[in-house]
């Protein structure tokens, strides 16, 4: 069997993209969107995408910083959003995490604990001032995230469309070349922000371009040994991340429900 590559993006899967974006806000009935603007790759794609296919006036960029993030994140976003004609609103989740850490932390906190805390009250934040525009909320999670479960569910999880949700990570950063994302964007170490130095690599274990070679073998039904020969990757690796895609996969779906009743 012949080794196989991801395909790679055209500016056909672009538009592609765009007309799917302008048509579920179009059939929702919706008036524009607003997705949270993290300074990160992800984010600033399918904010560009959603500029480019419903205009800028109609994207709302959030930016929900808490203690652990980085300074100069503000500045990356705010620039960001000016240099798309977005409109950017700050909302600091700081007290509302420190509210809701107070009642249920423990003195065994762990940082992802709190992370996962930080996650949702950003999606409160979006909801919220969704609902007062009538607006959709636009998810920012890539398929190699969602395959691992590398997200709080019903917090970055959360969302109304997801346009990046059917490409991996590596596909994601063609995206952003072909559309205008500035090249320090592109290069940034991706991070969740969600405590002090995490990144998605480091705490995966794994490089995104690795990580991907896999999940595509996966999804295109090779076998580990298979995968490992295409790769050079170890089979122990490759193996090790089929279990996490498949433990994860309750993450993915709608909350289980019984078959018949």
């Amino acid at each position: 069997m012949s080794e196989v590559s991801i395909p790679s993006i055209t500016s056909d899967d672009v538009n592609e993209l765009k007309s799917f974006i302008k048509s579920t806000v179009t059939k929702a009935g919706a008036k524009g969107v607003v997705i949270g603007l993290s300074g990160g790759i992800d984010s600033a794609v399918a904010t560009k995408l959603c500029a480019d296919a419903l205009g800028p006036e109609n994207v709302l960029n959030v930016f929900m910083p808490s203690r652990v993030t980085p300074p100069e994140d503000y500045k990356v976003t705010s620039e960001l959003s000016t240099l798309w004609g977005t409109e950017f609103r700050v909302v600091d989740v700081q007290p509302a995490v420190d509210a809701l850490a107070a009642v249920l932390l423990s003195d065994a906190e762990t940082p992802l604990e709190r992370g996962n805390i930080s996650a949702r009250c950003r999606m409160i934040v979006l909801y919220n001032l969704a609902k007062k525009r009538q607006y959709l909320v636009v998810g920012t999670s890539n398929q190699s995230e969602i395959m691992m479960g590398y997200f709080t569910k019903f917090g970055d999880g959360a969302c109304d469309m997801t346009p990046l949700a059917n490409l991996y990570k590596t596909e994601v950063r063609q995206i952003a070349a072909l559309i205008g994302v500035p090249q320090p964007i592109i290069d940034r170490p991706p991070s969740a922000g969600l405590w002090e130095g995490q990144t998605d690599e480091s705490d995966m274990g794994i490089k995104y371009e690795d990580l991907d070679k896999i999940l595509y073998g996966m999804e295109q039904d090779r076998t580990d040994s298979q995968i490992a020969a295409d790769t050079g990757l170890p089979k122990e690796t490759i193996s090790d991340i089929r279990r996490q895609v498949q433990s994860m996969e309750h993450k993915r779906l709608p909350a289980i429900r019984p078959s018949e009743f």
